[in-house]
């Protein structure tokens, strides 16, 4: 069927009425003609043109991608950006010293000179997204192999990034959507001095830490604060003393007026990765295979670095970021452990595919689709194993700074070896800002330990076939001691910056000698080839022919299920997501309420605990229930869920009323409902979002800082009209 076909048939399935109740991350520019309708009837006040817009300011203009890595949202004429304190927690650390203790203590620039700017920190605006399948797909046929296939494509993008109308301090990317079945090109505006403002202490901004995390009830504030500068003409600039405030074309106006249950939300940001579209095959293998692997993985290593965090606060400051990272996909891989066998997600995949391959079976016009099941079935079997071996190898290779440092040595001293002087000296400055990058937050004590804590497990859990022979020769010369192996490789020059440095100030060719030199570099060279030969290569045709299947299974879903709301996956670009406040039924006997308060907080207070400790201040706010405006009902509201269809991503993106005005800040998921990037299931699928009045109390009546209130435009009763 020709791909043109295929858009026409696509877009009428748009329009059908969903199988699942308002799941979907919807591209903005086609709301008005595909969602519109169904928001509104959810309780949606504003049109779709109000949200996007090319021809007036639109909520886009508020929402930015925060870093590349989380989103935010413009919340003042001034340039004041929301984001989640989770979001910028490495800029706080970054910040934070023994003597000024911004991760306990919060931080708080009281006027503009005391913001504090962030090197490699951006915010990126969109501009315009513009639909180029046609153009992308010029000169492809079902004939071409994969890698002939993304080489037309990429050449027919490159020539529309060429030819794209814009303006000079504009940039643009294209992404594919649909498994490459439709593309689309985004123009964007990035601006990169963004300094730090206002972060709450950890005990507010990550209340709860590990025990809550991915968890309701919750009672996280999980803000921080920060602001856009641009040059005299409003302009995006690099860092320079003489910046000011910049000024955008839309801030968001924020509501006091609360939430209620079954009110409409929105959610609006950048979604990093979903896969709603696999195969059961694939479902089950991520269920009993690959999360179990890599829970295992950061179980081990999460021991390690938190009996370290316990016991030496300079440790605690290091490795806090790592230490966040790595616990949040721990227990979110938990969460869809228990999510996808919670609601029978394999069951319903299979019933799912018995009627895609009946009714195929039954219309001769899908014939091409007969055996796309049994295809996409035996390339997953055959790809279990090299997807194990995948995991286990990344998990644990990955965790282990040393690594890391010998890989980065590793590439410096193969650019010398490819392309002798001009190849080293053009490594150097990324090797130098690498090192730089990670030395401050590494402990040759903590790493040693990770190392004798997950080396056995590739030892031990990674098929036979795939372990390195020269490790199991050096562990065996080791009399199998991890600990003994260790002692031989954590050398002095590989643990320090100044060492480091040193090293790679010497002439090329005695520092490549140097570094061919050290074992650590050598057995790290020898797990990265044997990785190479055994898992990376001999699966590549297998994904690449999975890759095409899925494509195929993709645009076959959207043939045949003629009754199911189809949307792209997320792919970290701009999109809407819609719902309604609500609780829900967590387990047998269990329903959660849609709602938390200050007084659950309280409630959880541990005094000097490092997950459940409350600061005096916000105790004595409380006992005086001095809540100002941002009370309700001698109550001080702080978290509320909804059925929004939010993944990674979409941490710090704004949520928005019927009216489009802020209520809330996304920050989580439920964690029975952490499964929805494979599966969405309105039944417990939930986003966790901060209110919009907690976070103004925190500022306003816990911090001191008012001022940065007063910037905000602030309404209650009016819906902001």
């Amino acid at each position: 069927m020709k791909f043109v076909k295929l858009l026409s048939i696509a877009f009428l399935l748009f329009l059908a009425p969903s199988v699942k109740a308002d799941e979907g991350m919807w591209l903005p520019q086609l709301l008005q003609r595909l969602n519109e309708a169904r928001m509104k009837q959810l309780g949606m006040k504003i049109s779709a043109e109000d949200i996007y817009s090319l021809s007036k300011s639109s909520l886009k203009d508020a929402i930015v991608s925060f870093g590349g890595f989380c989103t935010g949202e413009i919340i003042s004429d001034k340039g004041l950006v929301l984001t989640n304190h989770h979001c910028g927690f490495d800029v706080i650390q970054n910040h934070t010293t023994l003597q000024n203790n911004y991760i306990r203590d919060g931080f708080w620039a009281m006027n503009n000179g005391q913001e504090l700017p962030n090197k490699g920190l951006f915010v990126t605006f969109i501009v315009r997204i513009d639909d180029v399948t046609k153009q992308a797909l010029n000169g492809v046929t079902a004939l071409l192999t994969e890698s002939e296939r993304q080489s037309i494509i990429d050449r027919n993008l490159a020539e529309v990034r060429k030819n794209v109308q814009k303006e000079a301090k504009q940039d643009v990317l294209t992404r594919a959507f649909f498994e490459g079945n439709q593309y689309f090109l985004f123009v964007t505006e990035t601006y990169r001095d963004i300094r730090l403002v206002g972060a709450p202490p950890g005990s507010i901004g990550n209340f709860g830490k590990d025990t809550d995390n991915w968890v309701w009830p919750r009672h996280t504030g999980d803000f921080s604060m920060f602001r856009i500068y641009a040059d005299k003409n409003n302009q995006p600039a690099e860092y320079s003393p003489e910046n000011i405030p910049y000024t955008p074309k839309r801030s968001l106006k924020i509501s006091l007026d609360g939430i209620s249950e079954k009110d409409f939300t929105m959610v609006f940001g950048f979604p990093g990765r979903t896969t709603q579209y696999l195969h059961s095959a694939a479902v089950e293998q991520i269920r009993t295979v690959n999360d179990p692997a890599k829970i295992a993985v950061r179980d081990k290593a999460l021991q390690v670095i938190d009996g370290f965090m316990r016991k030496d606060e300079s440790i605690k400051i290091q490795y806090a970021a790592k230490y966040a990272g790595i616990q949040n996909s721990y227990k979110k891989w938990q969460g869809e452990v228990l999510g996808l066998t919670g609601t029978d997600a394999y069951s319903k995949k299979i019933n799912y595919e018995k009627t895609f391959q009946q009714r195929v079976d039954a219309n001769p016009s899908f014939s091409a689709y007969k055996t796309l099941l049994a295809d996409l079935a035996k390339e997953y079997k055959d790809f279990e194993s090299y997807g194990l071996g995948r995991d286990y190898y990344t998990e644990i290779i990955g965790k282990i700074e040393l690594f890391t440092i010998a890989s980065q040595l590793n590439a410096l001293a193969t650019a010398y070896e490819k392309e002798r002087e001009k190849g080293y000296t053009q490594r150097l400055k990324t090797t130098l800002a690498a090192i730089e990058g990670m030395i401050g937050e590494y402990s040759v004590t903590v790493d040693k330990k990770l190392f004798e804590a997950l080396m056995p497990l590739y030892a031990s859990g990674l098929p036979a076939q795939f372990i390195s022979p020269v490790f199991k020769t050096k562990l065996q010369a080791a009399s199998n001691d991890f600990a003994g192996l260790a002692n031989g490789l954590y050398k002095d020059e590989l643990s320090s910056e100044p060492a480091l440095k040193a090293l790679l100030a010497k002439p090329a060719a005695e520092a490549v000698a140097a570094i061919r030199s050290y074992e650590a570099v050598q057995l790290f060279v020898e797990l990265q080839k044997n990785y190479q030969s055994t898992v990376q290569a001999p699966s590549q045709e297998i994904q690449n022919r999975i890759a095409k299947l899925q494509r195929s299974y993709t645009q076959a879903q959207m043939d045949v299920m003629t009754e199911k709301k189809f949307y792209p996956d997320a792919n970290s670009t701009l999109r809407v997501t819609y719902g309604n406040v609500g609780g829900y039924n967590a387990r047998d006997g269990v329903r959660f309420a849609y709602a938390t308060n200050l007084d659950g907080v309280m409630e959880k207070y541990k005094p000097g605990d490092y997950e459940f400790d409350v600061p005096e201040k916000l105790r004595q706010l409380h006992a005086a229930k001095d809540y100002g405006v941002y009370g309700q009902n001698g109550k001080m509201p702080v978290c509320f869920i909804a059925s929004n269809h939010t993944t990674g991503g979409n941490s710090g993106s704004p949520a928005l009323d019927g009216y489009g005005n802020l209520i809330g800040l996304n920050f989580d998921r439920v964690w029975e409902g952490t499964m929805s990037d494979i599966n969405y299931d309105a039944s417990i699928c939930r986003n966790i979002m901060v209110d919009i009045r907690y976070v103004l109390f925190i500022i306003d009546k816990f911090a001191g800082a008012g001022h940065l209130v007063k910037e905000m435009k602030l309404f209650k009763g009016k819906k902001g009209n």
